[in-house]
C-alpha cells in the first residue's frame, strides 16, 4: 500500500466519522448556521468519495477535454469550504445585536 493511499484511507475514516456525527446533529439542530456546518461536512465526504473512486479506477482520470471532471474536480474540494464560510457568516449576523440607545426621561 503506497503512502498516498493509506493517507486517503486515513481521511475518509475521519470523514465517515465527521459525517455520521453530523447527520447526528442535524437531527437535532435545526439552526441555519448549525445547517450549513454540517452540509458542509456531507459535500466534504463526497469529495473525499469521489478521490477514492478516482483512486481505485472506477471512474476516468479527469482530462483537459473533458469538461464534467474538470468541473467535478474544481467543484468538490472548495464546495465544503464554501458551506462552511456561508454558515461562520450565519452565526456572525445572528450574533449581531443592535446598539443599545440610550433613552432621555
Amino acid at each position: 500500500m503506497n503512502i498516498q493511499l493509506a493517507a486517503l484511507a486515513l481521511r475518509f475514516l475521519f470523514i465517515a466519522v465527521s459525517t455520521f456525527l453530523a447527520i447526528v446533529v442535524w437531527a437535532r439542530v435545526r439552526d441555519a448556521a448549525w445547517m450549513l456546518l454540517v452540509i458542509g461536512v456531507i459535500a466534504a465526504y463526497g469529495d473525499i468519495m469521489y478521490d477514492l473512486l478516482l483512486q481505485f479506477g472506477f471512474l476516468p482520470e479527469p482530462s483537459d477535454n473533458e469538461l464534467y471532471a474538470s468541473i467535478l474536480s474544481f467543484v468538490l474540494p472548495n464546495l465544503p469550504w464554501a458551506f462552511f464560510s456561508a454558515a461562520f457568516i450565519a452565526m456572525i449576523l445572528k450574533r449581531r445585536r443592535p446598539a443599545k440607545r440610550k433613552t432621555r426621561l
